[in-house]
């Protein structure tokens, strides 16, 4: 299902909430003395983490992890560096860096200047945002350091604090000139989720943007004023201006969701429990690119197939045959190759039972949709289920082509194939293969007949699982498996809310 894009509206109000809450989350003693309240802000900033603690409370919800603590004892230690974050989802990467920063601005006094780079100006405005929010709405920070929000320049992309502290967004390829404050150049630069998907496909393009952070961002720092650089970043391609960074980088640690013990990595926030939940509902090609940095490589979605024995037909709880067909007529290599498959399902796994899978015309393919039905018929299976994919491209060859050659076959044969078109309106076939039956295969609820194995049918449709990517251009078998499979998933998932299965396909077809 496809995420509803957030208004205007609605982000603004999702940005009051959070700031809202940042406000609640600080309340301040103002019964504290003057001394007291020296006392304490002393003792606070002499404990990094202490102080995170105090005046983040929001954001600093579970013990940090050792590797937190590492990284900050790098940062504050050195004026001096750089360093890359390649620090898997839910593991602070941003968040912290956000507190470090703020403290070395306001409690150190130290940096002057900071610079907040992403992906596009955009990106970097939004990631910018919650420093301006704390600065308007942290009473703790605001209580001990003073107002923050200046009279001038207070805008989303840019402000200056009463503090003189200049911050500004940046997207990767504008143009870095203007960030000098006061004759202070930038000492602080953060680089935050600059590669995007698109982009680590296109070596070029990573190239340009990774000329475009040494040749016109860094250079706009001082030779003689320390910079502090903190790039955070997973790693989601093999070529990418994080995997570029770490290479010149005084540091860069690669943290995991889990360690290589399969240990949660930061347990006090993420259980096991919680991770196992969250990798069990995407795919391992998700869950390899967001939470293990490692993007898998093409044709590796599905590392192996599982052949094993199969029920009887006749004893699943739903059983179909589905056809994936091209409009070529051909029998050519470069074309699309047609597909039938019959697929069961039972006990929670779906099997493939057979599958014709090959460069054939229309009228074999037909063929092959009547050894499918016999095959039913002396299976004992009743009634038969015939779904064609006939989605906006195919729906003039359905009609036209389909439909004319099925009444030749019963007018020649007397033999009636019960076909219907399956009208689903599809994402892209790469998503739909990897979304549905992706986790299926991992954890073992997707099988294919032991019997077929050596069925060269069979052994192309094993060949085309195991070389699905998203530029592989032969994906016609796993294309059809998962119209079937989405087909019967669909229907369980509705009867269980209290439809009928008849009742769904006579209500859609």
């Amino acid at each position: 299902m496809a995420k509803k894009r957030v208004t205007d509206k609605q982000y603004l109000k999702l940005w009051e909430q959070f700031r809202e809450n940042i406000s609640k989350s600080t309340p301040v003693d103002l019964n504290e003395t003057p001394l007291q309240k020296e006392a304490r802000i002393k003792e606070l900033e002499g404990n990094p983490e202490k102080w995170f603690k105090y005046y983040f409370p929001n954001f600093y919800t579970s013990e940090p992890a050792p590797f937190h603590k590492r990284a900050t004892k790098r940062i504050l230690k050195n004026p001096e560096w750089f360093e890359v974050r390649p620090w898997a989802r839910e593991l602070s990467k941003s968040g912290r860096t956000m507190m470090e920063v703020i403290y070395l601005t306001v409690a150190k006094k130290t940096k002057k200047n900071v610079l907040m780079v992403s992906s596009s100006g955009d990106n970097a405005e939004r990631l910018l945002l919650p420093y301006k929010s704390i600065f308007e709405k942290n009473n703790r920070l605001i209580h001990d350091y003073g107002e923050f929000q200046s009279i001038g320049q207070w805008e989303a992309g840019e402000f200056v604090t009463k503090q003189g502290v200049s911050f500004r967004a940046l997207g990767a390829g504008q143009s870095p000139r203007g960030t000098r404050k006061d004759e202070v150049r930038p000492d602080v630069i953060l680089i935050d989720d600059i590669d995007t998907d698109e982009e680590s496909r296109n070596k070029d393009r990573i190239k340009k943007k990774i000329d475009w952070v040494e040749q016109a961002l860094i250079p706009t720092r001082s030779i003689s004023n320390p910079l502090l650089i903190i790039v955070c970043g997973n790693i989601i391609g093999k070529y990418t201006t994080v995997t570029e960074m770490m290479k010149k980088a005084d540091h860069a640690e690669i943290v995991n969701i889990r360690d290589k013990h399969g240990k949660s990595t930061w347990p006090s926030k993420n259980t096991e429990v919680q991770i196992d939940r969250v990798l069990k509902t995407i795919s391992n090609r998700s869950a390899q690119k967001e939470y293990f940095n490692n993007p898998v490589s093409e044709g590796t979605v599905f590392k192996e197939i599982t052949y094993d024995k199969v029920p009887q037909l006749r004893h699943c709880e739903k059983v179909l045959i589905y056809v994936d067909p091209s409009p070529s007529n051909n029998i050519h290599s470069k074309s699309s190759r047609k597909a039938v498959g019959i697929i069961g399902f039972y006990k929670g796994v779906y099997y493939l039972y057979k599958i014709w899978l090959d460069n054939v015309t229309n009228a074999q393919m037909i063929e092959w949709m009547h050894l499918a039905c016999l095959h039913l018929d002396s299976s004992g299976v009743d009634p038969k289920r015939l779904f064609v994919e006939n989605n906006s491209l195919q729906d003039p060859f359905y009609k036209q082509v389909v439909v004319p050659l099925v009444n030749d076959f019963y007018d020649k044969n007397k033999y009636r194939i019960p076909i219907r078109p399956d009208n689903r309106k599809k994402p892209s076939k790469f998503e739909r293969i990897e979304g549905t039956l992706e986790p299926l295969n991992r954890n073992g609820f997707l099988k294919f007949n032991l019997k077929e194995k050596e069925n060269p049918h069979m052994m192309r449709m094993e060949e085309e699982m195991l070389s699905v990517s998203e530029d592989c251009k032969t994906m016609d078998g796993p294309d059809m498996l998962e119209g079937g499979v989405w087909l019967i998933q669909n229907r369980i998932v509705k009867a269980a809310l209290g439809y009928a299965f008849g009742e769904i396909e006579n209500r859609h077809y």
